[in-house]
């Protein structure tokens, strides 16, 4: 991670954006034992198709903490501010999620000079899953 400064970044700017690997059965799997989400329509196929779903799908959070990595890759994670997303599409396993993210905001706040950022989620079809904004604060 490189110092990023208030007066190194301008409006318009892009943060440097993450492919994540296919969701898959294990991600699911591994991600509800760290969360502690363990809410059956994510892991268990049975219950999923109860639910009237074709197969079990990623937990929300998931691809949230995904677009997060964007931020906390880009500055530390203390100078995170704010965080928010709309979940806007099922992210589905076979998945490949890109999160990106740009400059839309230079300002300063509670005597900290701060950027807000757009952030999404999308998958390789360009299909929007999460978006959102974030606000930093920079040096």
């Amino acid at each position: 991670m490189s110092e990023v400064t208030y007066a190194s970044v301008k409006v318009g700017d892009v943060i440097p954006a993450l492919t994540k690997d296919e969701i898959t059965r294990t991600t699911l799997g591994l991600f509800a034992g760290a969360s502690g989400d363990h809410n059956p329509i994510h892991i268990d196929i049975d219950f999923a198709r109860a639910a009237g779903m074709e197969d079990v799908f990623a937990h929300g959070m998931l691809s949230m903490a995904y677009l997060a990595q964007i931020l906390t890759n880009w500055v530390p994670q203390t100078a995170l501010r704010s965080y928010a997303v709309r979940f806007t599409a099922i992210t589905h396993l076979k998945d490949r999620i890109r999160c990106s993210g740009e400059i839309t905001e230079k300002f300063e706040e509670n005597g900290e000079t701060r950027v807000r950022i757009s952030v999404q989620a999308v998958n390789q079809d360009g299909d929007v899953k999460l978006a959102g904004d974030a606000v930093v604060a920079l040096p």
